[in-house]
C-alpha cells in the first residue's frame, strides 16, 4: 500500500523529499538556518550520494502544522 501512495505523489507532482530551499520557503527561514537545523538533529533529513540534504516531505509538513498550531 506505501508503494501506492508513493506512486500517487509522483504523479500529482509532490515528491516525497523536499529540497533545503524548499524547507526555508515553508518555514520562513534562511536555506542557512535549515542547513543548520538539520545538522544540529533539529530536522530530519537524508543526504544524497553528492552530499545534498534532502527532507522526509511528510515530516517537515507535520512539523509545519504544529508550530502553526503553537506547538512550538
Amino acid at each position: 500500500m506505501a508503494m501506492a501512495g508513493a506512486e500517487e505523489r509522483q504523479r500529482a507532482g509532490k515528491r516525497e523529499y523536499l529540497r533545503v530551499a524548499e524547507v526555508a520557503d515553508l518555514f520562513h527561514v534562511s536555506t542557512k538556518t535549515v542547513v543548520r537545523w538539520a545538522t544540529e538533529g533539529k530536522l530530519p533529513h537524508v543526504l544524497t550520494l553528492g552530499g545534498h540534504r534532502r527532507f522526509p516531505r511528510e515530516d517537515i509538513e507535520k512539523v509545519v502544522e504544529g508550530l502553526q498550531r503553537g506547538g512550538g
